[in-house]
């Protein structure tokens, strides 16, 4: 079972379940979750090989899915889903495959596609593993030494709310992530279509969702809806998290 975090109490209405993306963890989630739940319950999960969950030495969609799965059938049997990059795309084959466990869905800033940033994550990968942990005793420590290879401050920042620096280990399994690159960047071929009500809400800046995706994501999610979320790339969602949650209020709400 993936770790979780429950926020809320109300269930009058299934639970909205949020699932991040690579490198992050369900922490990343909390401020939106806590809004959130101020009128239903939410719940944030680390994807295994993330946060506190479990190792495993694979990261496949229809793995995700299942774990998931198994999520949705300790919390309810049914749940409103989020799911923000490669969560979304887990999120996505869920809806596919078990769309019984799938009121509404909301894919955030990624498509049914795949996609080629290997070589800037096997890069962000590299930096993490050459980090000195013996030698780092403070974030900011670690954030100085992270910027001689990764020039985003919003990156660097990032990835290190998955620093654990009291015990000197990132809280991601970074080799089985590296070796399933290929994999998570991919998306599974899936003879399936999910007609639930589904949201595409794209970062205005970003360019994770393309006009020629239309085809794909009308293919696989008939009654999907697309969207942009103005000034925002593609971490939407910590860009302009009260819009973020407006929009999905609005969704989930119907």
């Amino acid at each position: 079972m993936l770790a979780m975090q429950q926020f809320g109490t109300d269930t009058a209405k299934p639970p909205i379940l949020i699932v991040h993306g690579l490198f992050g963890s369900g922490r990343n989630w909390g401020a939106i979750a806590k809004h959130l739940a101020e009128t239903r319950r939410t719940v944030t999960v680390d994807l295994r090989n993330h946060g506190t969950s479990f190792r495993a030495q694979s990261q496949s969609y229809p793995e995700m899915a299942a774990d998931l799965d198994m999520v949705i059938g300790e919390i309810g049997g049914v749940a409103d889903v989020i799911g923000h990059s490669m969560g979304g795309k887990a999120a996505m084959v869920l809806a596919l495959t078990r769309p019984a466990r799938v009121r509404r869905l909301l894919v955030a800033d990624i498509a049914p596609v795949p996609y080629s940033h290997g070589t800037s994550h096997h890069n962000l990968i590299a930096a993490m593993k050459r980090l000195d942990l013996a030698q780092v005793h403070t974030r900011g420590e670690a954030d100085r030494a992270l910027a001689a290879e990764i020039d985003s401050p919003s990156v660097r920042a990032f990835l290190l709310q998955s620093l654990d620096v009291k015990q000197k280990r990132w809280r991601l399994n970074l080799d089985v992530l590296d070796h399933e690159l290929p994999t998570i960047l991919d998306f599974p071929q899936i003879d399936a279509s999910f007609a639930g009500p589904t949201l595409f809400l794209a970062g205005g800046l970003s360019d994770y969702i393309r006009p020629e995706h239309r085809a794909a994501i009308k293919a696989l999610f008939p009654n999907a809806q697309q969207a942009r979320l103005p000034g925002t790339g593609h971490w939407l969602h910590a860009d302009k998290p009260r819009d973020f949650e407006a929009t999905a209020r609005a969704f989930f709400g119907g």
